[in-house]
């Protein structure tokens, strides 16, 4: 990459020791934002929050939880969804 691209602060600063003892600066990009409840808009608990080139590589039950409406909506909006539709149903 060209020093100039490097400039911006698209790209995170993180120091690096080198095997010879020096210390580089190495460009990395930014890990992607949190995840939220489509419901409510808390933060959602046990996402990965990964670029797609790692999430392409991680397992699926560590990419979202391995319940009803999992990586889309939080654990108290899901619990209230289920009551709901039994009540309705019955």
């Amino acid at each position: 990459m060209r020093p100039s691209k490097q400039k911006s602060r698209t790209l995170r600063r993180v120091f690096k020791k080198t095997p010879g003892g020096r210390t580089i600066v190495a460009y990395v990009k930014r890990k992607p934002k949190k995840l939220y409840c489509s419901n409510c808009g808390k933060e959602l608990m046990g996402m990965k929050q990964l670029r797609p080139y790692k999430m392409a590589s991680t397992p699926k039950t560590e990419k979202r939880p391995e319940r009803p409406y999992g990586g889309v909506l939080c654990s108290r909006c899901t619990r209230r969804r289920i009551i709901e539709s039994a009540r309705m149903n019955a």
